[in-house]
């Protein structure tokens, strides 16, 4: 890769692919911490501090780009990831729920609290979301998996059922909508 070391982006890349997230770090510091300030540096580096496993860090780099750019869903989005993987799902739902105040249907945000509903096991807040968002995401197979297996977490075999035959449809082959509707006919 001749040049790739001259350009320090490209390079960050290359590093990210071959899993160097720490030397892919140390490529745009210098970025994320210059005046006037880089928002995609910060950005950047929140995530490579979040594929490191420096889940603290990653977060107040996140907040730190949210408050950079308020306005930004981006920066908003990436807060939640570092605190789901420190199981603080309550958290997340709540920085999620900042992020649906701007951008009421905003699928990422959407999913992400789904997936702290589920770790939380609040199966019927998450059948109702779920149901929701699928009635504005009607092709969306992820939406459809967490309301079926809402249902099925609440014993209602028969929603579940329908709901993990509509993920067949538009996942033919599912490996758990089709384990649970061999597992339950």
């Amino acid at each position: 890769m001749v040049g790739a070391q001259s350009d320090p982006w490209s390079e960050s890349y290359r590093l990210e692919y071959l899993g160097k997230h720490a030397d892919a770090l140390a490529l745009i510091e210098p970025f994320a911490n210059r005046q006037p300030v880089n928002e995609f540096a910060v950005m950047r580096s929140a995530w490579l501090l979040h594929l490191q496993g420096k889940y603290s860090d990653a977060e107040k780099r996140y907040q730190r780009a949210a408050e950079i750019n308020p306005r930004s869903l981006e920066a908003r989005l990436g807060i939640m990831l570092p605190q789901m993987a420190l199981y603080r799902w309550n958290d997340a739902i709540q920085s999620g729920r900042k992020v649906l105040a701007d951008s009421p249907w905003n699928y990422t945000a959407h999913v992400r609290i789904m997936i702290s509903e589920e770790a939380l096991s609040r199966w019927e807040d998450l059948a109702r979301h779920a149901a929701e968002v699928s009635a504005r995401y009607p092709t969306d197979a992820t939406v459809l998996v967490y309301w079926a297996r809402a249902e099925a977490a609440l014993k209602r075999t028969r929603k579940a059922k329908e709901l993990y035959a509509q993920v067949m449809e538009r996942v033919p082959g599912h490996i758990e909508a089709g384990n649970y509707l061999k597992n339950n006919n």
